[in-house]
This record gives structure tokens, C-alpha cells and sequence, in this order.
């Protein structure tokens, strides 16, 4: 029989603590969710339950949306990104070009909460989700699926 120190003992535990939205995030969830189009957040509910409901999966991460509606504003400051602005390229969409421009909203992006309360956009693991998407509702395009420009957090219908 081998003896696991507590320390390392309640190291393993927490590595294998479910995440857990607090209120706060819990609510902002529920309001970027509500400006999705009924048919893209009927696919996403459905597949984060799925998601959660495997008992593997909800320990890896929970799934949240990082975004659905953004303002004309809000996308010409992500385009800027990796233009005039320090960091990656992540659009090529310009204000009002975006669907995620309008309301209801016919994209999210979706990203993990994980244990630890860091978030995580794997490519593993969304390609997992946007199968669940996929499943959920069959006019669902992921954007890991694009040729040209891999968006792997966005969904859209």
C-alpha cells in the first residue's frame, strides 16, 4: 500500500475539483446566452449539459461563452488587434461585418473555465464541444471547421 502525504493528497483532490461559476459569472452567462438566436442557444444549452453530464468532461472544464453580441465599436477594437494594436490577429471583421453585430446574435464564442479558475481555449477541447454543438442542432458552423482562418472559439448558424 503506498502513502500519499496529505499535501499531495489534497493536490490530487484539487486538480480533480469540478469548476464552478460563481454568481457573478453565473448571471453573465445566463445574459450573453439570452442574445443568441433561440436556435443556436438551444444548441448550446444542450450541449453544455451533455458536456457537464460526463462525469470525465465537467472535471476537465465548464464550458462558457466568452462573447455573443459585441458592439460595432467593440469589434473595430478586436480587428485593430495585431494591426495597430499589440497582440494576434483574431478577425478579419471590421464593425457591422460581424454576425456577432447583431441582435438576437447569430454567433458565440465559447471558451472553458477550468478547476483553478483560469480559462482555456484548447483546440482539443473545442473540437470536442463543437461536436456536441454539431450534434445538437445540424445547421451549426464551427469555426475550427473554416479553411482559411481557423476561429476555433465561434459557432454560429
Amino acid at each position: 500500500m503506498t502513502v500519499v502525504p496529505n499535501n499531495k493528497l489534497l493536490e490530487r483532490q484539487a486538480a480533480r475539483a469540478e469548476p464552478k461559476l460563481s454568481d457573478k459569472q453565473q448571471r453573465s452567462q445566463e445574459y450573453r446566452l439570452a442574445q443568441a438566436v433561440p436556435s443556436l442557444g438551444a444548441a448550446y444549452a444542450q450541449a453544455r449539459a451533455r458536456w457537464i453530464g460526463d462525469p470525465v468532461l465537467r472535471l476537465v472544464g465548464v464550458p462558457i461563452i466568452t462573447e455573443c453580441y459585441r458592439s460595432a465599436e467593440r469589434q473595430d477594437e478586436l480587428y485593430r488587434q495585431g494591426r495597430s494594436k499589440p497582440g494576434p490577429v483574431v478577425t478579419y471583421k471590421r464593425g457591422g461585418e460581424s454576425k456577432h453585430n447583431h441582435l438576437p446574435c447569430p454567433a458565440l464564442d465559447v471558451a472553458f473555465l477550468l478547476a483553478d479558475g483560469s480559462v482555456s481555449w484548447s483546440g482539443l477541447l473545442l473540437s470536442k464541444f463543437a461536436r456536441l454543438m454539431k450534434a445538437a442542432d445540424a445547421r451549426v458552423c464551427w469555426g475550427g471547421d473554416w479553411r482559411r482562418f481557423k476561429d476555433r472559439p465561434h459557432f454560429e448558424v
